[in-house]
């Protein structure tokens, strides 16, 4: 099909064909094809077919009329600028009046019969430092960080008036995940705004949407135990929301400029956070599971299916196993004695760190391993790939 040209190209062609140019000299310049120049020349003082042509959805025009009355937004006490549903008036017209023609036919005649709707701009405003920010997901298949190639998420929150982005990496998209990656974000921003706008996400808003949805109530009471306000954008308005991209972020806030400040991303925010709340002095870490445990012999406890170490000064002691998005933490006491990473490929997890050290009244120090216990514990340390392919000689030097 030759491409569409404007009406002050037609001209131009045919000014460009009566000087005397060939059809590749005037093909050339307009940047078309010379099929195309053949084409508009031909049609040169003839009517287009096309545009009288009985449209297949012309004989329903009182049932789709009818409809459109109905069903329009605005005869409901929406927004009367909102367009209609296409799609929802063809999926009627096939099953009430047995309509055999296209999709495209139906939304070409509505095109032509009813006016377009009035345009919405949309209010461009600056917040104050420290008042919001806006999160969002982004999905990364491929990516191998270890453990073979997998779908990653990632969670990225932007801070609305310095622009300073934080990206946080994630292996799930649940509402623990959803808290995790907040209170790693809020980490390296070193503080809290004062509201957070969100996507109409199951784990921000459980039904509805924008601001009469109703709030999850895990993230309501996470959003009240760090002092942020939850605002989740209007359905259907993405300019709602800025968006969130994902780059090199360090590099990047040297070189952007914030559009409030005209300084750089980067100083914008160091000037940012003495506006942002405070960081209360230990950030809750999100868990869905906690147990209790009683320390074998083997300093180890069992979990999920897998087997983690701890410090041998709770052998024997019940400890309260949880699980968090990307690690299991062991407390005694209320403080953290050991932290492994959850939902791993390995199965036994041990930190010789947590067989050194001293004994007390209660548990003596384990036995202290040799030359080669410890050979042994450095090569397993080490990455595969670097480990020596010949185990023999290796622990051979260390035993003469």
């Amino acid at each position: 099909m030759a491409p569409k040209l404007t009406p002050e190209e037609i001209v131009t062609l045919q000014v460009l064909k009566d000087r005397g140019q060939s059809q590749t000299q005037i093909a050339q310049t307009l940047g078309i094809t010379e099929g195309a120049v053949r084409y508009h020349l031909r049609r040169q003082g003839k009517q287009d077919g096309r545009k009288n042509k009985p449209q297949k959805a012309a004989p329903l025009a009182p049932a789709i009329d009818h409809w459109v009355v109905q069903h329009h937004p605005g005869a409901h006490g929406g927004d009367p600028d909102r367009p209609i549903s296409v799609q929802a008036l063809y999926d009627w017209l096939q099953a009430e009046h047995g309509y055999a023609g296209s999709y495209k036919s139906v939304l070409r005649f509505v095109r032509a019969r009813y006016p377009k709707p009035r345009l919405r701009p949309f209010r461009r405003v600056e917040t104050p430092p420290g008042a919001q920010a806006q999160v969002d997901w982004g999905e990364f298949a491929g990516i191998d960080i270890g453990d073979g190639a997998q779908l990653l998420y990632g969670f990225v929150l932007v801070l609305s008036h310095s622009r300073k982005e934080v990206l946080i990496w994630c292996r799930r998209m649940d509402q623990l995940a959803w808290h995790h990656a907040h209170t790693e974000a809020f980490r390296r921003l070193g503080g809290i705004p004062a509201v957070l706008r969100i996507d109409n996400l199951k784990t921000g808003v459980v039904r509805g949407a924008g601001p009469w949805g109703q709030r999850n109530d895990a993230y309501r009471s996470y959003a009240r135990a760090l002092g942020f306000h939850i605002d989740a954008c209007l359905p259907r308005c993405p300019e709602d929301k800025g968006k969130v991209e994902n780059a090199e972020l360090l590099a990047w806030d040297q070189r952007r400029l914030c559009p409030a400040t005209g300084e750089t991303v980067a100083a914008s925010w160091q000037a940012e956070q003495s506006r942002l709340r405070p960081l209360p002095a230990r950030l809750p870490v999100p868990f869905d599971v906690a147990v209790t445990r009683t320390v074998q012999r083997d300093c180890t406890v069992s979990f999920e299916g897998r087997v983690y170490s701890v410090p041998f000064r709770c052998c024997g002691r019940a400890v309260e196993v949880r699980g968090g998005a990307e690690v299991v933490q062991v407390l005694h006491d209320g403080q953290v004695i050991a932290e492994h990473p959850r939902h791993s490929r390995q199965r036994l997890l041990l930190d010789p760190a947590h067989y050194d050290g001293p004994g007390d009244d209660r548990v003596a120090a384990p036995t202290p391993l040799g030359k080669l216990g410890r050979r042994l514990q450095e090569i397993i340390a080490q990455p595969v790939e670097q480990r020596p392919l010949d185990l023999y000689a290796a622990l051979a030097e260390v035993a003469r």
